[in-house]
């Protein structure tokens, strides 16, 4: 079986050619020194070792051992050129020089790998090897160890070499740290969301849904204190609070302004609870009423406010508080966690959309405009042609007309969004007359929309379903009338869309792809898609969210009576 391109050995042509030259230098430097050919052998026998390291540098075993193996013998070398040189009248060992300039080959290369430790392991043989051999070698009437000049000349390359390793080093650490330095968001993006992805599998229930987390602390809390009725509310922007989750049986309208004189202000300006003996809903309550307010506090970030409350005074003394703020801290930080990801998603699905939008208002559009313009001239110019041929350029111009309209929709669809028009209501109101406007349809509105809002997140999905069954409507239905509801008290919202059409003959979510996707948008948020046949015609698309406080007061009031 043949091996992989990538570990197939491959050389180095830098590294072959220095290896090369300084041969040929060393080889020139010994036969000046000595003037005897044959001390070339050990040339040749320094590039016959160094040959592994040129043809393998890759190699785990053969690079390293190839140098080791140069070091040893240019130690054996230096030992004996220098000998040699003093029988031709270089006295005092000085004829080492001629050969050490060599040993800058694998210590260079050792460097640019970044393997300084085998640099320096490198210099110790070749030191060993110049000392071992230098004492074996008789010189004169002494051994070559005893010579000054020779230990001299050793000394002043090894130092030279080691000089050169710890310079390369000192590059390379400085190169880190700039490159560390640099800002590199993507990256340090990447490896946050990696992380994320990790740890959000590990939850318990996978989830990092806001509304979910709210509605368990909730139910954590009424174990442990009186609740009537009870709220997690987050704050989005424009120094109001949104509605995360709330129980009880009576629709609150709970006081979502943070400049308001209310219980609610103080703490979430002092991050401290708070207590208070009148009901932090807008609308009065008569009757004895105990309210606990306690902030969810993340590090040093208040992330929402948890709203309890009971139809009896003094509900909540300190040991209550307690019990209830030792509850709250590790449900701030898992709801800090969940907002956050929240944040991150809807600003990855603006980015998107808001380059669609470009890419197709920049591209598409503009080329059928163009297309439109030269038919209007094509019109202009005929004069003498078969009324065929200006027939069928009427219908190609009332062609791109439409193709035209279906994009600046779509560019409208795309750049859509709630906050621009006040709420979900209102962005669900326009889109559906604007569609019914350029699709003939006649739109009849029911709108019922609290002054409390739902996550910013969670309006957009709604906006995108409500969007999608519209235009569905308009375009596959065959309908005349368009009836679209929207009801919205948080947690609570519901959205209904009804044509009087053809209907749609598979009526299960994932018989097409765009209920599918209105089916995801659905479960993201929690809600629950309803697709089913309008009497005497059409079909009634409805996406739900919660349940509503006011129909379940009603269940259970029909409930009672039954039962008396």
């Amino acid at each position: 079986m043949p091996a992989s391109t990538s570990s197939q050995p491959q050389t180095q042509p830098l590294a072959a050619a220095a290896r090369v030259v300084l041969l040929a230098l060393v080889a020139a430097l010994t036969l000046f020194a000595t003037r005897d050919v044959t001390q070339l052998w050990w040339i040749a026998l320094l590039g016959l070792a160094g040959l592994p390291a040129v043809l393998a540098p890759q190699h785990r075993l053969l690079g390293p051992l190839s140098r080791f193996a140069e070091v040893v013998v240019l130690g054996l070398a230096a030992s004996k050129v220098a000998a040699d040189t003093h029988l031709s009248g270089v006295t005092g060992g000085v004829g080492a020089s001629a050969v050490l300039p060599y040993l800058a080959v694998p210590v260079t290369v050792t460097a640019l790998r970044r393997r300084f430790r085998e640099g320096a392991a490198l210099l110790a043989v070749v030191a060993a090897a110049l000392l071992v051999s230098a004492a074996f070698t008789d010189v004169g009437n002494g051994r070559q160890l005893g010579q000054l000049g020779y230990l001299t000349v050793c000394a002043q390359w090894l130092i030279l070499a080691a000089l050169g390793l710890y310079t390369a080093g000192m590059l390379q650490r400085v190169m880190r740290v700039r490159g560390e330095g640099k800002p590199q968001p993507y990256a340090e993006a990447t490896r946050l969301l990696t992380q994320l992805r990790t740890v959000a599998r590990q939850l318990p229930g996978a989830t990092l849904d806001p509304g979910g987390i709210s509605e368990h602390l909730l139910d954590e809390l009424r174990v442990v204190a009186k609740t009537d009725r009870g709220a997690v509310l987050s704050a989005s922007g424009a120094g109001r609070l949104v509605v995360l989750a709330q129980i009880g049986a009576d629709r609150v309208d709970w006081e979502t302004t943070l400049d308001a004189d209310s219980a609610i202000a103080d703490a979430w300006a002092s991050q401290q609870p708070q207590t208070s003996a009148r009901s932090q809903a807008r609308s009065l309550h008569s009757g004895e009423v105990s309210a606990l307010i306690v902030p969810l506090v993340a590090g040093v970030r208040t992330v929402g406010l948890v709203v309890v409350e009971a139809d009896s005074a003094h509900a909540y003394p300190p040991p209550v508080v307690s019990r209830v703020t030792a509850l709250t801290g590790p449900a701030a930080l898992r709801l800090e966690a969940a907002l956050l990801f929240d944040e991150v998603r809807s600003l990855a699905t603006n980015e998107e959309r808001q380059r669609l939008a470009r890419e197709i208002h920049d591209g598409v559009a503009q080329e059928l405009v163009m297309v439109g313009y030269g038919i209007d001239n094509a019109l202009a110019t005929v004069h003498d042609d078969a009324e065929e041929t200006a027939e069928s350029l009427r219908m190609l111009r009332q062609e791109v007309t439409r193709v035209i309209t279906e994009l600046r929709l779509s560019l409208f669809e795309l750049r859509s969004e709630v906050d621009r028009h006040g709420g979900l209501a209102a962005a669900i109101a326009e889109y559906a007359r604007t569609v019914g406007a350029s699709g003939g349809l006649r739109v009849h509105l029911s709108l019922d929309e609290s002054t409390a809002r739902l996550p910013a997140a969670t309006e957009a999905e709604l906006l995108r379903i409500a969007q999608e069954a519209v235009t569905n409507a308009r375009k596959h239905a065959g309908a005349a009338n368009l009836w679209v509801t929207c009801e919205v008290d948080p947690p609570y919202a519901q959205i209904e869309v009804s044509d009087d059409g053809h209907g749609i003959g598979d009526q299960r979510p994932d018989g097409h792809y765009g209920l599918a996707i209105m089916a995801e948008r659905a479960e993201r948020i929690r809600g629950r898609l309803e697709i089913r046949p309008r009497r005497p015609s059409g079909t009634t698309v409805a996406v739900v969210l919660g349940s509503s406080p006011r129909r379940d007061k009603v269940r259970g009031s029909a409930a009672a009576a039954e039962e008396e």
